[in-house]
């Protein structure tokens, strides 16, 4: 499953690409896609737990930009 999401408060380019190598470590995502640009986030995760996954995002995300936040 594919999702896109809004992401508030990115500071800067290298946070985005930080975060998104943080979120393609993470079990369970195929794909992650940080965009500094556009503000936005991709993901392609495993269906059954993408709430959970999503979970973990936020926290992987929180620890290299606190003040970003994910809309869902």
């Amino acid at each position: 499953m594919t999702k896109r999401f809004k992401l508030i408060d990115l500071d800067c380019a290298n946070c985005a690409a930080k975060m998104e190598a943080a979120i393609k470590k993470l079990p369970g995502v195929e794909e992650a896609n940080v965009s500094f640009m556009m503000q936005k986030l991709t993901v392609t995760a495993d269906e059954g737990r993408f709430e959970e996954i999503m979970d973990q995002i936020e926290k992987a995300c929180k620890k290299v930009e606190p003040d970003c936040r994910i809309v869902r």
